[in-house]
């Protein structure tokens, strides 16, 4: 598949641009780049100008908020197809986080001045992009509602949750993609806090842990255990990345 035919599906399977014209689409494949970024590589950094906004096609990218004293605040890790970088257009232009690839990773580089010439010709977009926000919050809605109700072992089954094909039946096998300190981060626990979390959620769902690698016989071991204190049955599947 050339570059141009690849930019071509990438961009049509982004549920943003499901409304947008077909010249939009060409607009943006003939202005897309695509990048490789090695581990570590830093995209842009909170509160640069922005002029381009991204696609993840390969690898996964974290975006974090460094605080006063030098720590990372992760703010979401990203796999291939999500769009990262776009809502700096209400963002007075500038990034609202940092963005880093943390493995190898490919990423779809885009005009953000295209998109925003798109929003305004094309309301149907601008609705997309406000809807895809409002997903969004209620993510973090439900993450605050989480680390209110859950214990540790629990977020880190409903994170696994998010990992898995839930359309899967019977034993099913969830690679970590990246490291359990990253993960620890992301659920907003301390690394000794992760690895007593961990070894509590394998005695009380029978799962098995090998380096980034959990085995389980089936999602229900999770789901009874994780989604108890929920709000809404089976919530995992609204948060799945």
């Amino acid at each position: 598949m050339s570059d141009a035919e690849q930019t071509r599906k990438s961009l049509k399977n982004i549920a943003l641009f499901k409304d947008a014209s077909d010249s939009f689409i060409a607009n943006l494949a003939q202005n897309a780049r695509i990048q490789k970024h090695s581990k570590g590589h830093v995209l842009f950094v909170n509160q640069d100008k922005a002029e381009k906004f991204y696609i993840v096609l390969n690898g996964w990218i974290k975006l974090f908020r460094e605080t006063l004293d030098g720590a990372q605040a992760v703010v979401d890790i990203l796999p291939a197809g999500h769009i990262f970088g776009e809502t700096s257009i209400f963002e007075d232009d500038v990034y609202p986080y940092s963005a880093e690839a943390v493995e190898p990773t490919e990423v779809l580089s885009l005009p953000l001045e295209v998109l925003k010439k798109e929003i305004e010709e094309n309301p149907k977009i601008a609705l997309s992009m406000l809807s895809a926000m409002a997903r969004y919050r209620r993510q973090q809605d439900r993450e605050i509602e989480h680390r209110t109700l859950q214990n540790a072992p629990q977020r880190i089954g409903c994170f696994l949750l998010r990992l898995a094909d839930q359309k899967h039946e019977g034993a099913i096998t969830i690679h970590l993609p990246y490291d359990k300190t990253l993960v620890a981060s992301r659920l907003g626990m301390q690394p000794e806090t992760f690895s007593r979390a961990l070894s509590k959620l394998k005695q009380a769902t029978g799962i098995k842990v090998k380096g980034a690698t959990v085995e389980l016989d089936s999602l229900d071991q999770l789901i009874n255990y994780s989604c108890a204190v929920c709000s809404s049955e089976f919530p995992c599947k609204d948060l799945s990345q």
